[in-house]
């Protein structure tokens, strides 16, 4: 059954972490289909956090390969749907 992922990434300091995630992204470019970014410009809101929206296609085990490198850089947070095809 076809699967198709949507990645929420939360960073809370990215001035500090966009450097790593930037990497991970790029090294599983192949799995991303959609990437939207989400900066936080609420009133007293930190400039330095923001949130990241990924639609993967692809290899599944590609997905939670890229879901675990991006859980290993601190200040991340990672909520994630899963849409079944049949």
């Amino acid at each position: 059954m076809k699967e198709t992922w949507i990645l929420g990434i939360r960073i809370s300091d990215r001035a500090n972490a966009a450097a790593q995630i930037q990497d991970v992204l790029a090294k599983f470019g192949c799995t991303i289909r959609t990437r939207l970014g989400l900066h936080n410009n609420e009133p007293g809101a930190s400039a330095g956090s923001g949130i990241i929206l990924l639609e993967l296609y692809g290899d599944q085990n590609e997905f939670s390969k890229l879901e675990n490198a991006l859980l290993k850089i601190e200040g991340t947070e990672i909520k994630k749907m899963v849409f079944k095809q049949e």
